[in-house]
């Protein structure tokens, strides 16, 4: 899983944006490393538009804490943010590994 600010800090949609993007680029390089990422909003956020205004809260982050509980690793990314400490947290409870960086992240199995 991919751990970062999405809301937290930002005012505006593009700064959201922002932070889903270096996010969605930190997923792109794990990948590359040999792993399959994971973001939370990513998965979420189409629930959401489904379920219209109002609810986010309801939503984002107990999915988010439910998949990250089922990985086996997160990466940690980007400035404050609870939620993304929360997912950190959900990850290392279930036995998961916790990286700070991509450099710490071990190569994965190679592809075909």
């Amino acid at each position: 899983m991919i751990a970062g600010p999405y809301t937290s800090g930002a005012r505006t949609d593009a700064e959201r944006a922002a932070n889903l993007r270096a996010m969605n680029e930190a997923a792109l390089a794990v990948f590359q490393r040999g792993h399959t990422p994971l973001i939370g909003v990513n998965a979420v956020q189409p629930i959401i538009d489904v379920a219209g205004p109002g609810s986010f809260d309801s939503l984002m982050m107990p999915i988010c804490l439910e998949l990250a509980a089922r990985c086996d690793a997160v990466l940690r990314i980007g400035g404050p943010s609870r939620g993304a400490d929360d997912e950190v947290d959900a990850v290392a409870r279930a036995g998961g590994r916790v990286f700070r960086s991509l450099k710490e992240i071990p190569a994965g199995s190679p592809r075909a």
